[in-house]
């Protein structure tokens, strides 16, 4: 059985004050570890205007990516909750463009997917479905799944996740699929068509089978569709941000 809590302490490394999960193996898959600073011996210039380093030209290093810079290329704090840092932080002119998008998943689908939603799923090729309100875990690790039975997948399982959308079946032309890098599969991408639904394959913990979950909108959930609508478009927003992340092993692929 998975844990939801969320315990965190406060760590101040020299980038800034961080609030980190108090068991770091629980942590969330989305967020990246500080850089090595590249030493200060090694960068007499600025790493982008190559503006030499003085009394006066003072250098800074990017919290995010780890470079030396001087103050007119690496001016902007903003805020870097993938690094956990409670204030915003010093940015590069690149890496804070990348920062700034990504505070949109954050403020938005971030609690969308954390709300949950309601959808009809069926398992495998039962024709059996189950009505369930799916969410994700306050660690970002697992889905949750409460209906008359209670599931949890980890994402770190996950092989393979299809969008669908309205007027095509799985395998149509119109899916949207993300394969992690454990498969070693390729990622296709469709069209923009609604979407209601959504395929997943993964495997249950401590077992090598590889399982197959549908998840749809219904029309008996009129009120919640346009909820489910949102949670579905959060998803997939989760696996297009473009990083690619290395927790416990394992691969993730993330695009824009």
């Amino acid at each position: 059985m998975s844990t939801d809590r969320d315990g965190k302490k406060l760590v101040r490394s020299p980038s800034g004050l961080r609030m980190l999960p108090e068991n770091r193996a629980l942590g969330s898959p989305f967020c990246l570890e500080e850089p090595q600073w590249v030493p200060d011996k090694e960068c007499p210039r600025c790493m982008h205007c190559e503006a030499k380093f003085d009394f006066i030209t003072r250098k800074h290093h990017c919290r995010r990516c780890g470079k030396c810079f001087c103050d007119k290329c690496c001016s902007k704090k903003v805020p870097l909750p993938r690094m956990c840092f409670v204030d915003p932080v010093r940015q590069c002119g690149e890496c804070s463009v990348i920062s700034q998008k990504e505070m949109e998943f954050y403020d938005r689908q971030l609690k969308v997917l954390m709300t949950g939603a309601t959808f009809s799923i069926t398992q495998g090729s039962s024709e059996k479905s189950e009505t369930v309100v799916c969410r994700l875990s306050n660690n970002h690790r697992y889905l949750f799944l409460d209906g008359d039975n209670h599931y949890e997948i980890e994402f770190a399982l996950i092989s393979t996740v299809q969008i669908l959308t309205e007027g095509f079946t799985p395998g149509g032309k119109d899916i949207h699929t993300y394969t992690s890098l454990l498969e070693s599969q390729c990622v296709i991408e469709g069209g923009n068509s609604r979407a209601t639904g959504m395929l997943i394959q993964y495997k249950p913990q401590g077992s090598e089978e590889l399982l197959q979950m549908k998840f749809t909108t219904s029309e008996d959930f009129n009120s919640n569709k346009k909820m489910s609508a949102s949670w579905l478009a959060a998803m997939h927003k989760v696996l297009s941000i473009e990083d690619a992340l290395h927790v416990l092993g394992v691969h993730f692929f993330f695009f824009n």
